[in-house]
């Protein structure tokens, strides 16, 4: 039996936080104690924060390290084991690695990447060479012809345990001032008015014969799979009816405070992007990360393109402008995602819960990584 002892914390507990030391066994907790005694041979915190580890449903961070440069391809493994890497050191301890099912204007790369991003990470995986619990997180771009055959491919993956099913069409959702959705891409990709003009006309013509069709066929499989399954950019109550009407768990990214209002109102989960809490706003202008928290609409915050920022978000919650207490803005980014998709096991420091946890010193008010353990292990 492996016992670790961890003395002199502040413990983030569900409802409090207290001054105590916890005890593992065999990776899990088996005790919690507040005071300022400690066991002998226990790891001094000296003060830290000792909290659960991270749970992020939501990261495409990964296509950063397999395509460092436009048409450029790292080596899988290598991508692999530095993104895990990245991951870990930012406290998340279970990781939802968000590969993309795109069309091919725009994403030659991020499609051209995903085999080489399974490949790594199931090779990294197998080798035991991560230190992070990686799952997939599967986004379908249902205006897709094909996404239904393509997406079977993979609905079978033992990692598989959340779709977010997408349409990025602009004139809605995302993009509802396809004047922006032009001005977005011709900063990223350089393209044409004419160019983009015939791109909108595809993806609207695509939209209206695929674009429901698919959206219900994917819905159905993961139904049938018990695969979870999130809306993407709701913007008004028919996106939000619709999502419902699928048995949708998440409303992803919601772009109006209308969409997330009507999510919460049917229990749906609102996931918003840490980096829009951090960045104190969105970086295309939809709705605000800290007007939801501070309407009481928030539920989940993902990293989405920046690991580090999930921590350093949840602590953000804390501050003047929203006024959360320290165990509500944590449960953001632990029990509330590990909830949401079955992982009942982490996401919190209980007795009987996976030793998933962190050593935390907060600097200036940022939030500074010092150790993580995942399931009992020290891995950073």
């Amino acid at each position: 039996m492996t016992r670790i002892s961890f003395g002199n914390a502040q413990i983030v507990l569900p409802n409090e936080v207290v001054q105590g030391h916890l005890e593992v066994e065999d990776g899990w907790i088996t005790g919690i104690a507040s005071g300022d005694e400690s066991p002998a041979g226990a790891i001094d915190f000296d003060g830290d924060f000792l909290m659960p580890g991270l749970v992020d449903l939501h990261s495409d961070h990964l296509e950063k390290h397999i395509t460092p440069r436009p048409g450029v391809y790292w080596h899988a493994l290598s991508a692999a084991v530095s993104y895990d890497a990245q991951v870990i050191s930012s406290g998340i301890t279970t990781m939802f690695d968000s590969f993309g099912l795109m069309g091919e204007e725009f994403d030659k790369d991020r499609n051209a990447a995903l085999g080489r991003m399974l490949q790594g990470m199931e090779e990294a995986a197998n080798e035991g060479l991560l230190r992070a619990d990686h799952f997939i997180h599967l986004r379908c771009e249902i205006i897709e012809p094909d996404i239904v055959h393509r997406f079977a491919a993979l609905q079978e993956h033992p990692r598989l345990k959340l779709v977010s099913l997408m349409d990025h069409t602009p004139g809605q959702r995302t993009f509802p001032d396809p004047r922006k959705w032009k001005a977005h891409q011709k900063r990223r990709t350089g393209a044409s008015d004419a160019e983009l003009d015939a791109i909108l006309a595809a993806r609207q013509k695509a939209r209206d014969e695929y674009g429901a069709l698919n959206r219900r066929a994917v819905a159905e499989i993961c139904q049938e799979k018990g695969i979870v399954v999130a809306s993407h950019d709701d913007t008004t109550l028919d996106h939000i009816l619709e999502a419902e009407q699928l048995g949708n768990a998440i409303s992803e990214f919601p772009t109006s405070h209308l969409a997330a209002a009507e999510a919460r109102r049917r229990n749906i989960q609102v996931v918003m992007g840490a980096p829009n809490l951090v960045r104190g706003g969105s970086h295309i202008g939809n709705l605000s990360a800290g007007e939801c928290a501070r309407s009481g609409l928030l539920d989940i915050l993902a990293s989405d393109y920046i690991p580090a920022s999930l921590l350093h978000a949840a602590f953000l919650l804390t501050g003047e402008t929203v006024g959360w207490s320290l165990p509500k803005a944590i449960a953001t980014v632990t029990t509330s995602p590990a909830t949401c998709v079955g992982l009942d096991d982490r996401g919190e420091i209980v007795r009987g819960k996976r030793a998933d946890l962190l050593r935390v010193r907060v600097h200036n008010g940022l939030p500074v990584i010092r150790s993580v353990w995942r399931a009992g292990h020290l891995v950073y």
